[in-house]
């Protein structure tokens, strides 16, 4: 606790703002928070360094207006052993909703998570709608019986994430979009794709292709600009890399996108929020453009 409110007032605080965002639908995500015409903020894994508390500031300092959490971040220094996860405690679920409201961001989307079967899925279902969540992000595709049920049940999207192509694992296909859509075009429209940008050109693959190949089922995107194409490479500031970030932008709005952007900046992992600014700033002002 940081000693400027009491358990029962973050508690309070918490309720108040899960009140207030009840009130909208799940697969949406309000007008005010829109950036160059976009839902855009962090992806924590950026500030993995840090406390789910301190990837809120840093978040906010360089101008995002949203978050999505991944599971096992710290939650704060003054919550050494709390988690941010699906099993976390009411208290500190109240805690971090209250967090959310003073600092005036939302949480959007929650993972890349996974889940032992229907039990656990619905455990990580009802955490998304406590938190009143667009979308929950993940690469079961073997659970995906499991899962479309529980999206109509919730309302609330999942998004097919994907990593870099492993050499050596042939049974690692959801590295390639192609690979994506076969799974998710014949499944209820609130399942397709969380559109990793950064790990497609980690794969040698056009990430602007990849975004057309999906389009229509392109959930979310973890936007990445890199400096080289392959494995190589690391995240860049948006518009200084190989990663067609602007094109990508101006697809995604041709194609009627209302998800999430997260940035996932995985470079200089402790000094990383200048980067990060300038990324939200490139956003904005490719918008302005438009």
């Amino acid at each position: 606790m940081n000693g400027t409110m009491s358990n029962r007032q973050l508690i309070l605080a918490g309720a108040l703002c899960a009140f207030t965002l009840a009130r909208l639908s799940a697969m949406d995500i309000p007008p005010q928070y829109d950036t160059g015409g976009f839902a855009l903020g962090c992806q924590a894994y950026t500030f993995n360094h840090y406390t789910a508390f301190e990837a809120i500031d840093k978040t906010v300092e360089a101008g995002g207006k949203m978050i999505e959490f991944y599971p096992s971040q710290k939650l704060s220094a003054d919550r050494p052993d709390a988690k941010l996860d699906h099993n976390m405690s009411d208290a500190d679920l109240a805690a971090l909703q209250a967090k959310l409201a003073k600092a005036g961001i939302i949480a959007v989307n929650y993972g890349v998570v996974g889940a032992r079967g229907e039990a656990e899925w619905r455990k990580i279902f009802d955490f998304a709608k406590k938190l009143n969540l667009y979308g929950i992000t993940t690469e079961s595709v073997d659970q995906l019986d499991i899962i479309e049920p529980l999206v109509k049940e919730y309302d609330i999207r999942v998004g097919i994430h994907e990593h870099g192509r492993r050499e050596n694992d042939a049974n690692y296909k959801v590295w390639d979009p192609k690979y994506v859509l076969s799974v998710v075009k014949d499944r209820d429209s609130r399942i397709g794709a969380c559109a990793d940008t950064g790990h497609w050109v980690t794969s040698g693959l056009d990430p602007l292709a990849s975004i057309k190949l999906l389009k229509g089922r392109v959930i979310s995107c973890h936007l990445k600009d890199k400096d080289v194409v392959g494995e190589k490479g690391h995240c860049v500031p948006f518009g200084t890399g190989v990663g067609k970030v602007g094109e990508i932008l101006d697809e995604l709005k041709a194609q009627g996108f209302t998800g999430n952007i997260s940035i996932e900046y995985e470079y200089n992992w402790t000094s990383s929020g200048p980067d990060v600014k300038r990324c939200v700033e490139f956003v904005r002002d490719h918008g302005a453009k438009q």
